[in-house]
C-alpha cells in the first residue's frame, strides 16, 4: 500500500477518534448551562390585604424547570396589587395571591366568597381602646337602653374577622391624618349577620370584644344580660315584677302599676272648673204711657 496513503488513513481515524471524544465528553461529563428565568418574590412576610409596595419585593433566578405556575415575571404586575393570601417572606409572588385591581380599589377582592364587609362607628371605649386592628377577630356586643328593668346587652356575632380600622387595611400602617376623630371599623360577616348587624347600630350601642384569633370556640347562648347580675337585689325585683306583671296584664292600670314597683301612682289634680257669675236678681219694671210719650220705670 502506497505510504501517502496509509498516512491519510492514520490521519481519518485520529481525528475521527478525537472527535468521537470530545462529543461523548460533552455529553456526559462536562456540565450543562441550564437556562434561568428572572422572577419576583416577598422580601417580608405579606398578610392578607397588603398592598405590594416596591420594598415588599426582590428579584430572584430560578431555572426554567422550577419555574412556578402563574409567577410575577415583571415588577409592575406586582407593584400597588393587593394579597389575597398570606405570602411568606422569599415565597415567589404569583398571580393567584394578588388582586387585579390596585391600590385600596383592590381589597373587595379580599373578602370570601358569601360574605360581607360592613362598618361600624367605634370609639377608644368601644373599640378596645385602639387594639382592634386590621385581622384581628371580635365579637360584637349590642346594648339596648333604658331603665333598670328594660336595659339588656347580648352577644349578637362572634368571631367576626375585622377587615379595615378607617382607611387601615393592614396592622401598623401610618394612619391617614385626615381621616375621621372617630374612626370605624369593617367587619366580615355573613349577609345575614350584616343585617342583624344593621338593626343593631339603629337600636342601640354597638361595642367590640377582642378575642384570639386562635380561640373558635362558641360561647352564644342567645340569652341576653340584664341588670340583674349587676344588683342581686335589682333580681328579686325584676323576677317579681315580670310575674305580677304576667298575673295583672294592664300596666296602665294605677292599681297593678302600684303592685308591681311599690310606688304609689302619682294623683293628676285636675283644674278646677271656672265659676260662672251668678246672674243679679230680677228688677221690677213699669212701663208709663202718657200720651205719645213712652217712660219706663225701673224699681229695685
Amino acid at each position: 500500500m502506497d505510504r501517502n496513503r496509509i498516512l491519510l488513513l492514520f490521519g481519518a481515524a485520529w481525528v475521527s477518534a478525537a472527535l468521537l471524544t470530545w462529543f461523548l465528553y460533552n455529553s456526559t461529563a462536562k456540565p450543562k448551562q441550564e437556562v434561568r428565568t428572572t422572577i419576583y418574590a416577598a422580601t417580608r412576610d405579606l398578610i392578607t390585604g397588603t398592598v405590594v409596595k416596591k420594598t415588599d419585593v426582590k428579584k430572584v433566578q430560578v431555572l426554567a424547570r422550577d419555574l412556578p405556575k402563574g409567577a410575577i415575571l415583571s415588577e409592575k404586575s406586582a407593584l400597588d396589587h393587593v394579597t389575597l393570601f398570606p405570602v411568606a417572606a422569599n415565597a415567589p409572588l404569583i398571580s393567584t395571591s394578588l388582586s387585579t385591581q390596585t391600590g385600596a380599589e383592590g381589597i373587595p377582592a379580599t373578602i370570601e366568597p358569601g360574605y360581607r364587609a360592613v362598618s361600624v362607628t367605634i370609639s377608644d371605649v368601644s373599640g378596645v381602646a385602639g387594639l382592634v386592628q386590621p385581622g384581628a377577630h371580635v365579637d360584637v356586643l349590642f346594648t339596648r337602653p333604658g331603665t333598670m328593668t328594660e336595659a339588656i346587652t347580648t352577644t349578637i356575632l362572634q368571631n367576626a374577622r375585622v377587615l379595615a380600622v378607617g382607611r387601615q387595611i393592614q396592622a401598623g400602617q401610618i394612619a391617614d391624618p385626615k381621616a375621621a376623630k372617630m374612626p370605624v371599623a369593617t367587619l366580615v360577616v355573613t349577609p345575614e349577620d350584616a343585617q342583624k348587624l344593621e338593626l343593631a347600630k339603629n337600636q342601640g350601642k354597638i361595642s367590640l370584644s377582642l378575642r384570639n384569633p386562635l380561640d373558635q370556640t362558641s360561647t352564644l347562648t342567645g340569652k341576653p344580660v340584664n341588670t340583674d347580675v349587676l344588683d342581686p337585689a335589682m333580681r328579686v325585683k325584676i323576677a317579681q315584677t315580670n310575674r305580677l306583671r304576667d298575673a295583672k296584664g294592664d300596666l296602665n292600670d294605677p292599681k297593678v302599676w302600684q303592685e308591681l314597683t311599690g310606688e304609689k301612682p302619682k294623683v293628676v289634680e285636675k283644674p278646677a272648673a271656672p265659676v260662672k257669675p251668678v246672674p243679679p236678681p230680677p228688677r221690677a219694671v213699669i212701663e208709663v204711657f202718657r200720651g205719645e210719650k213712652h217712660v219706663q220705670q225701673v224699681f229695685p
